[in-house]
């Protein structure tokens, strides 16, 4: 796993995946309107989805940052999605959530003053979206008339399309993808948090006048303990500089597990793996940084821990480095510590494993990939599905909540009890493609028995099940879901069967599944991706 990956585990509530993007021109029609975009002294461009929380989040942020800043920040926002070869267009929440993206599209090409007030009103009760439309309309004073043919006709249809092929053109896939100034921006999605950054890296160099009065960022110290030995997984360069964007104050001491008095103060902060990420009580100072980074951060005494992915362990045996690291006379694999690293894991021919989390949309496109896959391979191929999540003390966490934890112990007690040719994937490829319910019961069908599957997650074979499993994903150092892992030994990602196929194929050739014209619609479907790091 790539230190890039890492990062994800603690940014990703600040952006999904950024890519680059620039500003939408206007209809000459528009005028005035136009001409007073284009004298903007600084632009933001959002890339969304319109049922998205997190893009959600960020567009209710943006709009009174634009008020605040009168008229010298624009704000100019396109839609994430897919368009198949017919045409039709698609969107990760479905439906409604195309609809919404549409609303406030036609908003913005009436108005698009209106439309700040428009996506204002419906963000309030975004899970509401698109029913909210016609009364935010009749709010922000568009014109009904005019809303309602672009709404429900061609022009919005096309404006969305022209839409998802400006955020296709700038390789914006995470919903929100934000870009400042034709920069990348990974802080704080608050309104506090952006206008600190406007004013921390343009406020002089763009004369913005509402920079003028703003207090100097804090001063916000920050350590970080590494190990050289851990090489490029324990490099924290990335890790800072995404913090830089939080907290434009930011101040790192960096040292190594070896230095003086190291050791002493990792213990104080209860700090046992690296790469490891704490704040002193400065944080608190810059509040913006502080309330977006509080649910990423433990503390332990006078110390802000960040949650970071950390598996490096200083007192361990290191694998692979042909040493004996704890002088126990036991050299990388033959030391028992290493059992389950990827280093020292045997290789299986024909063996195919996924990692997931049960709540995770690319996930889930991952597992329903997966039977038409088996039927090509029928018993060429071994295949087992395992959980990622994380475990503190006697809880067991994942990144979706506690739903996902209980969901993911439902998968395991059905693999346990119905691993025979594979029959319990019946209940994860219903789970994964039905729309999200608590209803579970509804696919413990036929041979599957909801009674069987209850019993065993509610009680404590459940909670031994996934304690044990999630040890498989953690030694290996696997946190992305999906990740698959061929024959033991080399990992991929993909979420179509070809995908699947092609990476399985290339180490196990020969086989009659290989020759299988399998489904490979990338292209008509969400992008791939993953959830955590």
């Amino acid at each position: 796993m790539n230190n890039k990956k890492r990062v994800l585990l603690f940014i990703m509530a600040l952006t999904v995946l950024v890519m680059g993007c620039g500003p939408k021109k206007q209809d000459a029609a528009k005028g005035d309107e136009a001409t007073a975009k284009a004298e903007k002294a600084l632009d933001i461009d959002l890339y969304i989805m319109s049922q998205c929380p997190y893009g959600v989040q960020a567009m209710q942020a943006m709009t009174p940052v634009v008020e605040k800043f009168k008229g010298q920040v624009g704000l100019n926002v396109d839609f994430i999605g897919n368009k198949k070869p017919d045409g039709t267009l698609g969107s990760m929440h479905g439906e409604k959530e195309v609809q919404g993206d549409i609303d406030q599209l036609c908003a913005k090409e009436i108005s698009h003053d209106a439309f700040l007030k428009f996506a204002e009103c419906v963000n309030k009760t975004s899970r509401e979206i698109p029913a909210n439309s016609e009364a935010c309309a009749k709010e922000a004073g568009i014109d009904a008339a005019k809303f309602k043919a672009c709404s429900t006709g061609d022009q919005g249809k096309k404006l969305l399309s022209a839409s998802f092929d400006n955020s296709q053109k700038k390789g914006a896939t995470g919903s929100p993808t934000i870009f400042i100034g034709g920069e990348s921006y990974k802080g704080g999605r608050s309104q506090q948090a952006i206008e600190q950054f406007i004013c921390q890296k343009y406020g002089e160099s763009k004369k913005l006048d509402y920079c003028k009065n703003m207090e100097p960022a804090k001063e916000v110290k920050l350590t970080v303990i590494t190990d050289k030995r851990c090489g490029a997984k324990c490099d924290p360069a990335r890790m800072i500089e995404s913090l830089k964007s939080i907290f434009m104050g930011l101040k790192a001491d960096i040292k190594d597990w070896n230095d003086p008095g190291v050791q002493d103060i990792a213990k104080a902060a209860g700090i046992t793996k690296l790469p490891a990420l704490f704040f002193d009580k400065t944080v608190e100072e810059d509040k913006a940084g502080y309330e977006h980074m509080n649910r990423w951060l433990t503390k332990t005494g006078d110390y802000y821990i960040v949650k970071v992915r950390a598996d490096f362990d200083p007192n361990a045996e290191i694998c692979d480095n042909k040493k004996d690291d704890t002088g126990n006379g036991k050299v990388d694999c033959d030391d028992e510590t290493c059992a389950n690293t990827l280093a020292c894991r045997p290789e299986t021919p024909k063996k195919l494993e996924v990692f997931v989390m049960s709540e995770c949309p690319f996930g889930k496109m991952a597992v329903n990939a997966m039977p038409e896959v088996l039927e090509a391979f029928k018993g060429d191929m071994d295949f087992e599905v395992n959980i990622i999540a994380s475990q503190s003390g006697d809880n067991v966490t994942s990144m979706h909540g506690p739903s996902e934890v209980e969901e993911d112990i439902r998968w395991l007690c059905a693999k346990k009890y119905y691993a025979a040719n594979n029959k319990y994937m019946d209940y994860l490829t219903c789970r994964s493609s039905a729309a999200k319910t608590d209803d579970w019961k509804a696919c413990a069908t036929g041979p599957i028995k909801a009674a069987v599957i209850e019993k065993c997650a509610t009680g404590d074979e459940g909670k031994a099940l996934i304690v044990e499993n999630i040890k498989i994903a953690n030694g290996l150092g696997i946190g992305a879901s999906p990740t698959w892992l061929v024959n033991g030994k080399t990992q991929f990602s993909g979420v179509t069967p070809k995908a699947v196929q092609d990476n399985f194929c290339k180490a196990n050739a020969g086989l009659k599944g290989c020759e299988t014209p399998l489904s490979d619609d990338r292209k008509t479907k969400a992008p791939a991706g993953s959830c955590g790091g």
